[in-house]
């Protein structure tokens, strides 16, 4: 038996959908268009699900602007089912927004939420991007989550430490005070 193989053949690439939040389509203009959850911190594998979730919404989109500080690599040209979109890079830029260009269309800003952020946070930035009208940039939406993110964490190593001692109080000085410690009440009870 005889198998041919066929070296100039290039693999399927199978793109996985873009995890986008847009804004609903209303008179309200906000300072973002929505959010984009990139997989990965690679504008050429990621870009072309991007591309091909807002051609249908949106139109055929020619050309992308980043900052350069949260890409470690910007392509000048990534391609698009056939086509080829233009990578444009601008240290000016939020560097949490991406700038998509169209000829017949527009533009549109997207927060972009780093790949590496937990999904509940991802969430929480998708939501408040999508708002209709929102005057917060990508910048303070990214500084809010912070704060957010670290309060959410206090709250539950707080709740942790609350059971892990048993449910019991504690002194001035961080200690717990044992049940013998606490003041009997007017009943006899503790």
């Amino acid at each position: 038996m005889t198998t041919t193989l066929d070296r100039g053949a290039q693999p399927a690439v199978v793109l996985r959908p873009a995890r986008l939040s847009l804004t609903p389509k209303t008179a309200l203009a906000g300072r973002l268009d929505g959010a984009w959850w990139p997989r990965s911190r690679d504008l050429e594998a990621e870009l072309p699900a991007l591309a091909a979730a807002l051609d249908e919404t949106w139109g055929r989109v020619t050309r992308v602007t980043v900052n350069p500080s949260r890409w470690p690599v910007v392509p000048r040209t990534v391609a698009v089912d056939g086509r080829v979109l233009h990578v444009g890079w601008f240290t000016e830029q939020d560097p949490d927004k991406l700038i998509l260009l169209s000829y017949t269309v527009g533009r549109w800003d997207l927060l972009v939420i780093p790949p590496e952020t937990e999904p509940a946070a991802a969430a929480r930035l998708m939501a408040a991007a999508a708002i209709p009208g929102s005057v917060l940039a990508a910048g303070v939406l990214m500084a809010n989550e912070t704060v957010i993110g670290r309060g959410i964490r206090d709250t539950g190593r707080r709740e942790a430490a609350w059971e892990d001692e048993g449910g019991a109080c504690m002194s001035p000085f961080g200690e717990p005070f044992g049940r013998s410690a606490l003041p009997l009440s007017a009943n006899g009870w503790r």
